[in-house]
């Protein structure tokens, strides 16, 4: 088996069943398996999921949410691949990119782990395809604001570059490296693990490398950001890697990250309530009434795009071509056509900023967009 392909649920079924559909397409002539682990999702995503693919997915269910490195690490132990890609559930690949990045690999045996050019809704690349180890010193400019280094600001976005840290959205890994340095560290229960385990490669004499290859990350759709549970889990793990890796630092040199560290939950949370304050009002959330659409596709998909658009009262125009569609907030590609996932992120790409990517498939008959699904 070339490829493992590991992706954890938990209540996304239309994004996870988009993402599987991008990958299925991205594989077509590469031997691939594809696991689901779904950490007790209560959106009926295990049958959904039973219903769409059937046995094309390694469907594995858990009784309870063991979070991201415990679900991952159970579909590793099964996984036969000689290379394992974990891929978040809010994410889809082009067409191009799952072969582009194993090729890569493939002719670079010292690569341990690749992350790839991701791009946010509104088609601009997301800072954190590239990053650098958090180290006391990097942590702390970070802190103050200073992110070029964490973010690895002078390497080129169109050239392959080594990297120090892989993103857990796309993190493709060389199994034979994975059994000599180890799986997720279970300690980790939601974010903070990628940045573990690329640091355990780095440790283990291989390299983490950045490939141009494209994918489409929504950005937490998996998780609730807005909460105080995603809060306290994020910087609970910086403070599990920064004890795991610097605890041996002395106190005068360590206290003042751990501080730091604090103080940025402690405001995370005075801006989520703030935020929570205004949409509370209405003033602070971008109601769906409000938003203009337009979608771009077939004759076919555009019928049931009117349907759907006028059964839910939105703001739309409809095109065939994306030279006829309209300035938008929201531009609505079909993805089961000629254009492809690896069409919409290269358009979106091109018109950064411009507008907000969604997508509609005729398979589920569902709207995508970063904020919601519309059906």
């Amino acid at each position: 088996m070339k490829l493992s392909v590991i992706i954890v649920n938990y209540n996304v079924r239309y994004y996870i069943e988009q993402c599987i559909n991008s990958v299925e397409r991205a594989t077509t002539d590469i031997e691939t398996e594809i696991f689901v682990v779904d950490n007790a999702s209560s959106d009926h995503s295990v049958a959904y999921l039973r219903r769409r693919f059937g046995k094309r997915i390694e469907l594995i269910e858990s009784n309870h949410n063991l979070g991201y490195a415990r679900a991952n690490n159970k579909a590793i132990r099964e996984a036969t691949g000689e290379y394992v890609l974990l891929l978040n559930p809010d994410t889809f690949v082009g067409e191009k990119s799952i072969r582009q990045v194993l090729d890569f690999m493939d002719t670079h045996p010292k690569a341990g782990g690749v992350g790839v050019k991701m791009h946010n809704v509104d088609g601009s690349l997301a800072r954190e395809s590239r990053r650098g180890i958090p180290t006391p010193v990097v942590s702390f400019l970070k802190m103050c604001g200073f992110t070029k280094r964490y973010y690895m600001s002078h390497l080129s976005w169109d050239e392959p570059g080594q990297i120090e840290v892989i993103s857990g959205a796309f993190c493709m890994l060389r199994r034979s490296v994975i059994d000599e340095v180890g799986m997720l560290d279970k300690d980790f229960f939601m974010y903070g693990e990628d940045i573990d385990l690329s640091y355990r490669i780095l440790k283990g004499g291989y390299e983490n490398w950045y490939v141009p290859a494209n994918i489409l990350h929504y950005k937490g759709e998996s998780t609730q950001k807005s909460s105080f549970r995603y809060v306290h889990v994020f910087y609970q793990a910086m403070i599990i890697f920064f004890r795991k890796h610097y605890g041996h630092l002395s106190f005068l040199f360590t206290m003042p990250i751990k501080i730091a560290i604090y103080l940025r939950a402690i405001m995370a949370l005075i801006a989520m309530q703030y935020t929570r304050m205004w949409n509370s009002i209405g003033l602070g959330y971008e109601n769906i009434s409000s938003t203009q659409f337009c979608f771009v596709g077939s004759g076919a998909m555009l019928n049931e795009c009117k349907k759907l658009a006028r059964r839910k009262g939105l703001d739309a125009t409809f095109c065939k071509t994306l030279d006829e569609a309209d300035q938008c907030d929201v531009l609505v590609f079909e993805v089961d056509g000629k254009l492809g996932y690896e069409g919409v992120l290269e358009y979106a790409r091109r018109h950064a900023g411009e507008f907000e990517i969604g997508t509609f498939s005729q398979k589920s008959h569902v709207l995508i967009t970063s904020k919601e699904i519309i059906q």
